[in-house]
Order: structure tokens, then sequence, then C-alpha cells
């Protein structure tokens, strides 16, 4: 017997329709090339996408068709996310910092019919235009006609093309297990690999963040996603709006400018920002070298890697804001599990106990489950002692990926690559990834909790741990810390300030300083490039 509800359908567009009905008036503020600051509507949002979606039907865009978008957050990357997807085409999201490479790999891969792409990238895939086999025009993202000057017809400018469009459109009923995006893995090793979403996927996703313990937004909030548009869906918060009605400010090129940043969370009265703990931390030093209090900002929301105490400290303590560490991955669409408030069961933990538990990447939500296991793929307990393979499905969970059917795993688990535990009361805490944990005389090290622990140290902007060889345990930890203008730690300052913090056997074995730590598109450590740094290093 089947329950007597109605079939509606679970998309985008519906999530747009309830938008445009309820929230019209809720305002988006965006820096953009040409606009210092440029305010509009939710609703102003939505009729200019109704004006991109005819303009790509005039293009000759199907249903399913991939169009590529190379943007910083703002509001025409907004108005893309949902044109596109709304249509019935697919928003292809491309990280615009990958290597050249990369992104001719990832254009092609995915047969990009248009491309959408900011004025400071219009150098770049000039270079790159004649590598890509389906692009039959680029548009950019500008109202300055001069910026293509000389690039011919096959370059559009935006304003341009959807200017005299239509502010009405037939929006299709699509149904909720169509594609509506795609975004490639950021590809540390090999090409990298596409993930599709479908528009029921992100919809129960937008509708899992929204929960009180999760992230908790209502119609008053204002959010400044510095997590960019080009990455995992900006952590689904381009679609709060349509939901909640919570205004949007978007930092555009300005996302890693301290002092851009503490002007619009000031002015904007932003109470939800999120980010990597790399924004966060020059958002520290500058709030700390203008001795600068933030007066609106409720919630912190940190992805991406774990949030190092001191940051954590700094912003609950000093700015009073509530960080909520988060876990997810550009496979999970992304969120995961979210450390948003205790269980009251922990109540009665000592301070320093409820700040270790506070650390942790948190407690998965509905729609999401985990488990961790050994080598041998059994299961392992939730005592917060055991460490295993993480394992995850759910609603918004990839089941393969794009073009990859052979991907899918036989278990209907996926595997996540890194190492976590799980706590009796469910909480999961991030160990290591597999490709980066340090593996001395057949037991593990965790390189994250060595440098979670270093980041606390005064003298110390950023921390980076990778195994090196050793002639007796094979591998041991090197430290590898950034230059700051202060004093260089010696690897006896090191050993004392990480003696009661550490097990003494993780202990890093030698300390090296590099001008600056190599980052990944997304933000996070690019140990890969640091491995190759030092790939001539070992320990006597």
């Amino acid at each position: 017997m089947l329950g007597n509800m109605m079939p509606f359908q679970l998309t985008i567009n519906a999530l747009m329709q309830h938008g445009k009905r309820q929230f019209s008036d809720t305002e988006i503020v965006s820096i953009t090339s040409d606009y210092p600051i440029h305010r509009c509507t939710l609703g102003d949002v939505f009729d200019r996408a109704a004006q991109l979606a005819n303009f790509l039907k005039a293009e000759g865009i199907n249903k399913g068709d991939r169009v590529g978008t190379l943007a910083w957050n703002d509001f025409r990357h907004m108005e893309l996310y949902y044109g596109v997807s709304c249509s019935g085409a697919v928003c292809h999201t491309i990280n615009p910092r990958l290597h050249p490479e990369q992104i001719e790999f990832i254009v092609n891969d995915a047969e990009d019919q248009l491309l959408f792409i900011d004025p400071l990238f219009v150098p770049a895939i000039q270079a790159l235009r004649d590598t890509f086999k389906s692009v039959k025009r680029i548009v950019v993202l500008t109202s300055d006609a001069s910026v293509i000057d000389g690039l011919g017809d096959d370059w559009a400018i935006y304003e341009s093309v959807i200017d005299g469009q239509d502010t009405a459109y037939d929006w299709p009923e699509l149904n909720e297990n169509d594609a509506s995006s795609l975004c490639y893995t950021s590809g540390t090793t090999g090409n990298p690999k596409g993930v599709l979403y479908s528009h029921r996927s992100l919809v129960l996703h937008t509708m899992a963040e929204v929960a009180p313990d999760a992230l908790g937004v209502g119609r008053r909030d204002v959010i400044l996603p510095v997590v960019p548009m080009f990455h995992v869906n900006s952590w689904g918060i381009p679609y709060l709006p349509a939901m909640t009605g919570c205004k949007l400010v978007f930092a555009g090129p300005k996302s890693s400018d301290g002092a851009v940043l503490e002007q619009l969370l000031r002015e904007e009265a932003v109470t939800l920002a999120a980010g990597v703990p790399t924004i966060w931390k020059l958002l520290h030093d500058y709030l700390k070298q203008n001795n600068i209090k933030l007066t609106h900002l409720k919630k912190l929301l940190v992805g991406g890697s774990a949030m190092p105490p001191n940051l954590f400290r700094f912003f609950e303590e000093e700015q009073g804001a509530t960080i909520l560490h988060a876990w997810g991955m550009t496979e999970m669409s992304p969120l995961g599990t979210i450390n948003h408030a205790l269980p009251p069961a922990l109540d009665n933990l000592t301070e320093t106990e409820k700040f270790d538990a506070r650390l942790r990447q948190g407690y998965p939500i509905f729609g999401v489950e985990l488990k961790i296991t050994d080598a041998d793929d059994k299961e392992l307990a939730w005592d917060g002692e055991s460490s295993g393979s993480l394992q995850t499905r759910g609603l918004w969970i990839m089941d393969h990926y794009f073009k990859k059917p052979e991907t899918r795993s036989a278990s209907g688990w996926f595997d996540t690559g890194d190492i976590a535990c799980m706590t009796a009361d469910g909480s999961m805490k991030i160990t290591d990834r597999k490709k980066d944990v340090i593996k001395s005389g057949g037991e593990w090290i965790s390189s994250i909790d060595i440098e979670n622990a270093m980041m606390s140290h005064p003298d110390v902007s950023m921390a980076a741990v990778i195994g090196a060889p050793h002639p007796k345990w094979d591998e041991r930890p090197l430290l590898v810390l950034e230059e700051n203008g202060n004093t260089h730690l010696t690897k006896e300052q090191v050993t004392e300030w990480l003696t009661d913090k550490i097990a003494k056997w993780w202990l890093p074995d030698d300390v090296k300083y590099v001008e600056k730590l190599p980052l990944t598109g997304t933000g996070k450590i690019h140990k890969l490039v640091l491995r190759e740094q030092f790939k001539d290093f070992s320990f006597e």
C-alpha cells in the first residue's frame, strides 16, 4: 500500500518558486569587478535567472547539457546557479585556481557547451581557448565590454546577452533525480573526477542544513559565504535564501582580504560566516592587529580542514562567535557532520574535556550514515579510541563518479579516504587522510593532531607535518613551519611545547621552515607539493 500524498518533486525549481513568492525582497550584496558594492534582491536574481534561461534556450542549450562557470562569489554567479539548473541544464562550477592542464581536462571531460567566466580569468581562458573541444561561446561576467576587445565572435559580455531577454520563462517540470550541478574534485593526484548532483540531493541537503543543530539558519540571518561558489556548491549556502529568506553577502575577488571581510562583517551585520581555517587565520590577524571586536557575528562555520585550537578560542572567547566545526566532501554535497552543540550527556565534563569535544568534527546529520573499518573491512567499535577507514552513505552521497560507473562501491558505502574514530555518543574525529598518515614502526601517527597542537604556539602561524624516511622506523614526523617574522623554534623548543599535548612517540624528529606553505585551490595545505619539496630529506 502506498501513501496518499501528492507526488511533489524535490527540485531547485520548486525551491526557486518558494523563494520568489515568499522572499523576493531579501537583499543580496556583492563585490564584483565592476561594482565596489552591488545591491539587489532575491527577486532580482530570479528575474535575471529567467533572462539567462532565455539566453541559454536561444543558444541551443538542452536538458542535461553542461554549462561551465569560472567565477567568484557574487550575484551573477548565483543567477547561474538557478538559471542553468532550473532550465534543465547542468551548472558545472570549475575551480579557477587549478592548474591550466586540469582546467582543460575538466572542461573537455564535462563537455561544457558554454563557459561563464569572471574578467580576471580572461587571459587564462584565452590561452586555453583552442584546447576546449565542445565550448561554443565564452561569456564574461561583467558589464564592461572592453574586456573582450579583439577576442573574436565567440566571446560575449554577460550583461549584453541577457539585456532585453524576457524576465518570464516557462520553467520545465523536472524530475527530482535529474542532474542539476557538477563539481570536480581538486585532483591532487591524477586527473580530477566529477561529482554529478541531482535536484533531489541538493534540496534535501538544503533542508538538512537549516536545522537548529546544523547551521540553524532563519530569515533574520545574514550569511557571508567565503567558501567559494566554484567549490562543492559553496557548501549549499546559495540555496539557503530561497528556503529561509536569509540575506547573503558576497566578497567576490576580495574573499582573502582580511580588511574587506571585516568591513563586510561589520557594515552588513553578518551573523554567520563560512570558510576554511586559512581564511579565518587572515581575519584573525587583521582583527588582532587593529584591536577590533566583531559585534554582530554569532556563528562561524569552519570546514575543509581542522580548526586550530588557538583560532577556535580566539573567535569564541574574544569575538563571541560560536564555532560550527563541520566535515564533508565534494562527494557528499558536502555536509556530513557538524559540531554545533554538545549533547546534555556531556554537561558534567570539565571545561578542558568540553573544549576537546568541541574540536571534533561532530555528529552526522540525518541523511548521513558513518562507519569506521579496519584493513579487512571489519567494522570497528565506536569507543573514541579505535581508528579506521571512514565510510559513508546517505541521501546526498555520491553513488559513483561522473562517466565512471565502475567506481560504484560494491558494498554501497563510499570510502572517504579519511582515517577517523567515533565516540560512543556518535561524535566523529578525523585523525588523518590515508595518504597523509605517518606509519612509524607499524603504528599510525596523526599529522593533524600534531599540527593542531603546534598551531596553538604563539610564534607559529602555519604548521604542517609530513612523514619522512627513517632508517629504523620507516617513517617519522617532519614538522614544517611557515615563516612569520618571529624567532625560529628549535627542535628542543618544539619538543618542550608538544610534550604534554601529544604522545611522546609522536614528537617530530626535526623542524624545517619555509617561506610559504603550499595551499590547494580550496585553501588546504597541499601536502603532495610539500612532500615533493622535501623528497630528498631523510632522518640520519
